[in-house]
């Protein structure tokens, strides 16, 4: 019964597949050329002289290592040792790991630790890709994320200790 019932819906629904690509074959198969369709008074016209290229200017740019990059990475990764001493903590506390990338880590300190770090090298090299990118307002962007993280996971270890 249910697979007599299943036949004919897909016996419908072929049909229906059948019937829409017999009409919309001859459609599909019409092909128009868009330079037709162009009035001549629209079209561009032979350049007689050629103009100089015009120059921007540079937009003003900073090296990466400045003052402002150095704090920044340098308090997120203050943050992220003191997320990580006091996660390690909580952990031989029998506490739980709550985020799922650390948990894969956190089963030895060592783990915990190449976690926290290799979380900092990635932030400097997201930062330094958006750098060469000329997004200097999200390269200092993601250091600034990376704090508040850092920081709300330290305030709730601290929380839970």
């Amino acid at each position: 019964m249910l697979t007599k019932s299943l036949g004919t819906i897909f016996r419908l629904r072929a049909g229906i597949l059948l019937g829409f690509l017999t009409l919309a074959g001859p459609v599909l198969a019409q092909q128009v050329s868009f330079a037709l369709l162009q009035p001549e008074s629209i079209a561009p016209a032979p350049l007689m002289n050629p103009v100089e290229p015009v120059t921007l200017p540079e937009a003003p740019s900073h090296r990466f290592w400045d003052r402002e990059n150095s704090v920044l990475f340098a308090t997120s990764a203050a943050f992220s040792a003191g997320d990580f001493y006091l996660t390690r903590a909580n952990l031989r506390n029998n506490g739980r790991e709550l985020n799922p990338v650390t948990r894969l880590f956190g089963r030895s300190s060592a783990g915990l630790a190449v976690n926290f770090i290799g979380q900092d090298i990635g932030v400097i090299g997201v930062s330094y890709f958006l750098h060469k990118t000329g997004h200097h307002k999200l390269e200092r962007a993601v250091s600034m994320l990376n704090i508040g993280s850092s920081a709300a996971a330290v305030t709730f270890d601290l929380a839970h200790r």
